[in-house]
């Protein structure tokens, strides 16, 4: 049955490919001019998209500095046009930035990078039961064995002469079970956990440069009480270089509360099945919601240095949490007993409501980080840097962790006593993580916990050496992480390439537009250093409603929230807006998914037949794996059934090379191949948003598979389009427009079905003819990128027409004051509403929640905002510039 699938899928591909035109493999030639935001030396990596049919090997592109003399660099193809072509959509450069930031891309038919590589990366991943990886980069040759694995890196060497390794190059290696650790506590005591790996693989971007090592295994415990959680250990190295960065993920697999089990019932609003269910007004009297279960003790990454470490350094900043100053450096000498440690904590570290938050007026108190020696307290701080550095005077190590401060409690210790380097992502120190409810009071129509299967992905970095510090590499190893490198191709080139349809880049000429954009982003970074956003598991997020000064509810990533900060980035080329896409994508995928419990992939990477046999005999995956949670007060307290957006992940796995995002969207293709929902799934949203986070699974993996799932629910939404007076969209998700006019639109690229731009264009007909306000101004304003993409596909003007008038909304005034420093929320809330064209309730009107503001307001979060704005402008201001359109006068 699955091999007569599998001919189904691959005859619509080639049916796919039949239908629309050849095109030669002559490719064009050019060059692309790049700018690298980056410590000198620093590893670089960046996505580039290329239109279709100009470019068909990663080996016709080469990287120039700004003396116009080719650098080393290595090339990888991500993706293709197919199948409407072979030509490639995506591909990553990677080089090691230089003093100055410009770069220039060539490509081309003729175009071969010819730089000789000083270095190469040597891997050697022998995946046997008893066997290990090996990775050399020419100074520094880590392993990770899986039979006698510590979980992390087993041995660490380093020669900075790069002519071999012996017993005196060793420098570090993991505790035996312990390199890296989750540790769990609950009403028995604590739990300590033992590190297994299972199989380790040699990822997609690795070559003579750079090597992406994935570590895959699970942490037991002692107790039968606490289930294993599996983990994922990313390990970036580089060519010639003596430092790594890694990704480390962590999996919740504990009971968040001490409430009745369910045993089989499930809630109705996720509800797979008929009965038995969940009674919702009797679990509001469950009182156990409210108390913790299985709390996360600690857990982290460890070392055992080689050496007995005297020296330390470490870094801290003189003035507040948010305004930090500048930074000093803190130098002690290391006791032969005792704990040297830099520890950073914040208000609440478990965020379980009621949560200190500032005032409109005045910033909150509560950050503290300390620099302890051997017991004493040697520096106190409200802001500490994230990285130390121990040594003996010559060898040493030092480890850096992303977002210190944003993401605390956070600690980095040596203990003397047992000789062991170690990096706490949760701190014991904070007291442990607890996942229960706040209140029994029903979130999204139920009174659930779902904490059980999040992750939680830290970033680090570890810079070894063994003859003296190396300062550069060391400023390269903290930049990695601290200051973490941003490369971008013009803002024109990502618009040009048609990877996202027709884009404009960000232009002044229609900055009555442009504000509307970079307003509501400034003012969500504004509130994420003023709240604040911080803390382990919600650093990334932001919330949704602003009301009477109050900021409610978590967003958890509607509509794609970390797909506009992309989009914002490429249109404008801005570090800031790269770095927040990071962190809306990392925390969207990790806290506002469900990872657990998942059946193992069978790989068949052994020889006896009986392994697959005890495969199938697994239990089955939950159904709601890869399910997204939905927004309320605690990220973990309701999902839904339409709640989970690929895109962003999908683009953060193009644009900064990050392959979790990928991984966890397939995650949730899965899901939706799965159909747990029945016809359910296919009426709705759930249909539009199927078809939008299809498109970009698909386009990114093009696993047959997922074509078929996605040429499906196409054909249902036009076969229902033809019921529904020409409407994509039933009247009641009016504002899911947008989910249908990209997913389509991005379908329609990939394959010129004709019919689906026939479908597109009726339903822009039927918006422009029957104003679509079933959701106010969030259904009215998410009809303009429908009215684009049918002007775009039958030249009709009046849809343009259309567009433009309803858009006038979008327009917004500069603001009438600057946004200083000292600039209060209140303050700033005003000067944002006071800019805005927005419009309000009709007199009288009211929310039934939220009172007279309407939910598209100014002053509220990203939301609705992707509804109205941020999936509508880039596109509208690509029209007006192309014929040269004044929306004053139009």
């Amino acid at each position: 049955m699955l091999f007569n699938r599998f001919l189904n899928v691959c005859a619509l591909l080639l049916a796919a490919v039949l239908i629309l035109p050849t095109y030669s493999i002559a490719q064009s030639t050019g060059s692309i001019p790049l700018t690298v935001d980056a410590v000198p030396g620093s590893p670089v990596t960046m996505g580039i998209p290329f239109p279709q049919g100009v470019l068909h090997s990663p080996d016709h592109i080469r990287i120039l500095d700004n003396r116009g003399n080719e650098i080393p660099a290595q090339v990888t193809e991500v993706s293709t046009w197919e199948p409407a072509d072979h030509s490639i959509k995506w591909v990553w450069v990677f080089f090691f930035a230089e003093s100055g930031d410009a770069y220039q891309l060539e490509y081309g038919e003729n175009v071969r990078r010819h730089a000789v590589y000083p270095n190469r990366v040597i891997i050697k991943n022998n995946q046997r039961e008893t066997g290990g990886i090996e990775v050399d980069t020419g100074t520094l040759r880590f392993t990770v064995d899986k039979r006698n694995a510590g979980g992390f890196l087993d041995k660490i060497e380093v020669n900075p002469s790069g002519n071999g390794y012996s017993d005196e190059h060793l420098l570090a290696g993991s505790p035996l079970g312990r390199g890296s650790f989750l540790d769990m506590l609950d009403e028995n005591g604590p739990d300590s956990s033992r590190a297994v790996i299972d199989q380790i693989f040699v990822e997609k971007g690795s070559g003579p440069l750079h090597a992406i090592i994935r570590i895959e295994g699970e942490y037991r415990f002692n107790r039968d009480d606490n289930p294993t959680s599996p983990f994922i250990t990313r390990v970036h190295a580089y060519a010639g270089r003596e430092y790594i960065r890694v990704y480390h993920t962590i999996t919740y697999t504990g009971t968040p509360d001490q409430s009745e089990p369910l045993g089989d019932k499930q809630h109705p609003a996720v509800a797979t099945r008929l009965g038995p269910m969940v009674d919702e007004a009797a679990r509001e009297q469950d009182q156990g919601l409210t108390k913790p279960q299985d709390m996360i003790k600690a857990t982290g990454l460890t070392f055992s240095p080689n050496f007995t470490p005297t020296l330390v350094r470490t870094g801290y900043f003189e003035g507040s949490w948010y305004a930090p100053g500048n930074e000093r450096t803190y130098n002690g000498e290391i006791a032969g007993s005792g704990i040297t440690s830099v520890f950073q904590t914040g208000p609440k570290p478990t965020g379980i409501p009621p949560v200190p938050n500032s005032t409109p007026d005045e910033r909150i108190n509560g950050f503290i980080g300390s620099i302890s020696n051997s017991g004493s307290e040697a520096v106190s701080a409200e802001r500490m840097a994230g990285w130390m550095h121990i040594s003996d005077g010559q060898r040493g190590i030092s480890m850096a962790i992303r977002n210190f401060v944003e993401e605390y409690p956070k600690e980095i210790l040596f203990d003397a006593d047992a000789g062991i380097f170690k990096g706490y992502l949760w701190s014991p120190q904070a007291g442990p993580m607890s996942f229960e409810r706040a209140s029994t009071r029903r979130d999204g129509d139920m009174v659930a916990n779902f904490a059980t299967g999040l992750t939680k992905t830290t970033e680090l970095s570890f810079y070894f050496h063994q003859a003296g510090v190396r300062e550069d590499q060391l400023s390269q190893a903290h930049a990695l992480v601290l200051q973490v490198p941003v490369g971008n191709a013009p803002p024109s080139w990502y618009a040009a390439s048609g990877a996202f349809g027709n884009m404009g880049p960000a232009s002044e000429r229609f900055a009555t537009y442009e504000r509307g954009l970079s307003h509501k982003f400034d003012w969500f970074l504004f509130n994420q250093n003023w709240e604040p956003w911080y803390g382990m598991f919600y650093f990334g997020d932001g919330k949704t409603n602003f009301y009477n000064d109050n900021w409610i509810m978590w967003g958890l990533n509607e509509p794609a929230q970390d797909g506009m900060w992309w989009y914002q980035f490429m249109r404008t080329g801005e570090s800031k807006y790269y770095r927040a896409a990071q962190h809306m994508s990392r925390h969207s995928m990790d806290i506002g998914n469900i990872h657990w419990p998942v059946k193992p992939r069978f790989r068949g990477d052994t020889n006896l037949t009986v392994d697959w046999f005890e495969h199938e005999a697994l239990p089955e995956s939950s159904p709601y794996v890869g399910m997204g949670r939905r927004h309320g007060a605690q990220p973990w307290t309701s999902v839904l059934s339409a709640h989970v957006w690929t895109p962003g992940w999908v683009m953060a796995y193009y644009l900064d090379g990050y392959h979790r995002g990928l991984d966890v969207a397939k995650l949730t293709a899965d899901h939706i191949v799965r159909r747990v929902w029945g016809e359910h799934d296919y009426r709705g949203r759930r249909l539009y948003l199927g078809i939008f986070n299809m498109a970009a699974v698909y386009d990114a993996t093009k696993d047959p598979v997922y074509f078929e799932e996605l040429s499906y629910r196409v054909e249902l939404a036009m076969q229902i389009q033809a019921t529904d007076g020409w409407s994509l969209n039933i009247d009641r998700y009016g504002y899911a427009q947008i989910y249908n006019s990209h997913g389509l639109m991005q379908f329609y690229q990939m394959t010129g079905d004709e019919r689906v731009a026939r479908a597109l264009i009726r339903h822009a007909q039927r918006v422009r003819d029957v104003k679509p306000f079933d959701h106010d101004m969030e259904s009215y304003l998410s009809s303009i990128h429908s009215l684009l993409v049918g002007y775009e596909l039958s030249g009709e003007r009046s849809l343009l027409d259309t567009a433009i008038r309803r858009s006038r909304y979008l327009q917004t005034d500069a603001l009438s004051a600057p946004v200083t420093g000292d600039i209060t929320q209140r303050a700033y809330a005003e000067l944002l509403e006071q800019a805005s064209n927005l419009p309000g309730f009709d007199e009288g009107r009211a929310h039934p929640f939220f009172g007279t503001r309407p939910i598209w307001s100014a002053s509220n979060g990203l939301r609705v905002f992707g509804w109205t704005h941020a999936f509508n402008v880039p596109w509208l201001v690509y029209y007006l510039d192309k014929y040269d359109i004044d929306p004053e006068t139009n």
